[in-house]
């Protein structure tokens, strides 16, 4: 069966890929989900450790995955032979994630929504959180579809012969 490029990058370099590219960057936003929906649940104050857990995750996360974008886009993005249109979507859902996740850490670090209301700012994040899951959810379901199913190609050479010079079975 043939893989877009999204599926291909997650299998390549096993585990490291998969733990650089996808366990990270979404055990970071499902923890930052489940601290968020604790703190909401009981209704804690802007100082609680519930919500100084999730500031510091919301930090830790953009920052994180803004590198992943960074080295993504720098070294990798280049060198694609696009299989298709499921791969671009895959890929561009994918690469979409740095947005909302650099939203939080900009929100936390107060750069956007200075003057935010502990509500307004709670509305944002959470608003942001959504989209961040949306996105990744995008870029899971695309990237595992055989691009073949949709009239892509898989005859060109791969990512991951391009960068190590050679192809693997």
């Amino acid at each position: 069966m043939a893989m877009t490029n999204y599926m291909e990058l997650l299998m390549t370099n096993q585990p490291y890929n998969l733990i650089f590219f996808m366990v990270i960057p979404v055990a970071l936003a499902e923890f930052l989900v489940a601290t968020e929906f604790y703190s909401l649940y009981l209704k804690d104050s802007p100082n609680s450790l519930w919500h100084r857990l999730n500031s510091l995750l919301g930090k830790i996360a953009g920052i994180y995955f803004a590198g992943v974008f960074l080295y993504l886009t720098i070294m990798v993005v280049p060198h694609i032979v696009w299989r298709g249109w499921v791969d671009i979507v895959a890929v561009v859902a994918y690469l979409c994630g740095v947005l909302p996740l650099l939203g939080i850490t900009l929100l936390e670090f107060k750069v956007l929504g200075r003057n935010f209301t502990h509500r307004t700012r709670l509305q944002a994040h959470f608003l942001l959180l959504i989209f961040f899951l949306v996105v990744s959810h995008v870029a899971m379901v695309f990237g595992m579809v055989n691009p073949e199913v949709t009239g892509g190609h898989t005859d060109s050479v791969s990512v991951h012969e391009h960068s190590h010079g050679h192809k693997h079975n």
